[in-house]
């Protein structure tokens, strides 16, 4: 049991919440494009963020495991972006800073759901064999789509995000 919840219904917490986290950042990165700063709903993409990858932590292992490397990661990248944006302001440099490492984080959020959903949907898992990980040029091909949409709105919200 996890904060006193089944495994099963942890795991659907968990999942609501990265849903939650991801939905949230894909309307704060595009509203980024937009030099829009929405500062409730990034406070809710940065706050889901970080609980996804807190309760990532809250499920049985006995080792270390890839998905705690990029839980460690997306945590380090969250406390970037929150220093920057709620410390610093977004004065100078931190600008950037902070797109990079939002977005990042909303990056490696959508990496586990398509590792995830390859797992867990059955015809996704039919042409991605390979449990864990998922493998395959389907899956390969898959992320590296969203490697590249991600370095593409990145880009893009580095050169367009200067909220006044």
């Amino acid at each position: 049991m996890m904060l006193g919840l089944s495994l099963s219904a942890f795991t659907t917490l968990h999942v609501v919440i990265s849903l939650i986290a991801i939905a949230a950042g894909i309307i704060v990165m595009f509203g980024m494009l937009g030099s829009n700063r929405m500062p409730t709903l990034t406070g809710l993409f940065l706050l889901f963020t970080i609980l996804t990858s807190v309760t990532g932590f809250g499920f049985p292992f006995e080792k270390l495991l890839p998905s705690h490397m990029i839980g460690i990661l997306s945590l380090v990248l969250l406390a970037i972006a929150c220093i920057t944006l709620y410390g610093t302001r977004l004065a100078g440099a931190s600008r950037w800073i902070y797109v990079v490492a939002a977005l990042a984080s909303l990056y490696l959020n959508v990496f586990v759901l398509v590792v995830q959903s390859f797992l867990k949907i059955p015809a996704l898992a039919a042409v991605a064999p390979g449990n864990p990980p998922p493998s395959g040029p389907v899956f390969t091909v898959v992320q590296g789509i969203v490697l590249l949409f991600f370095v593409i709105m990145i880009v893009g919200a580095v050169r367009r995000f200067h909220p006044k």
